[in-house]
């Protein structure tokens, strides 16, 4: 694979993904739970997707439970805690994993061409950030205590690289 649109994606609610909707757009993958400390982020994810959409970013955000069991609720309860609790209107995936023998494809690929520190592959906790440029290349990959707001100047040049 070479381009995040050539993944097979499902949205939240089990219908499959748009994946070409991808295509010529920056996009941050980040995977989220609705327990966990750096929750607050969803706030700054939706004022990134809100800020920068018309411009070409996408936000996606990809529900785990692999650390501290932090989104143990099923869809429908994550629905409802992003409307509710953080008014998130960026996309939203299906719940999966993002290490280990069920990781997603896509996430298996994102860390390989952006290791994280001492060249692991491993995600290592809830809303760790992947930034995919226009291409659909992963180009960056930033820590869970990584604000979303400090990704701006990343986010503004790749935006300007398609314009």
């Amino acid at each position: 694979m070479s381009h995040i649109s050539e993944f097979e994606l499902t949205a939240l609610d089990g219908t499959p993904f748009p994946v070409e909707s991808l295509d010529g757009k920056v996009v941050l993958l980040v995977n989220v739970a609705s327990h966990c400390g750096f929750t607050p982020q969803y706030r700054d994810l939706e004022s990134l997707w809100q800020r920068f959409r018309d411009k070409g970013l996408v936000v996606l955000g990809f529900p785990c439970n692999q650390f501290g069991q932090q989104e143990p609720g099923d869809a429908a309860e994550i629905a409802e805690f992003c409307s509710t609790t953080y008014p998130v209107s960026f996309p939203l995936l299906a719940k999966g994993d993002v290490n280990g023998p069920d990781a997603h494809p896509l996430y298996e690929w994102a860390k390989q061409r952006c290791p994280g520190l001492l060249g692991l592959e491993a995600v290592k906790w809830n809303f760790t950030k992947f930034l995919f440029d226009r291409e659909g290349e992963p180009v960056a990959r930033y820590a869970p205590t990584t604000k979303p707001e400090s990704l701006v100047p990343d986010i503004e040049t790749l935006l300007a690289q398609g314009e």
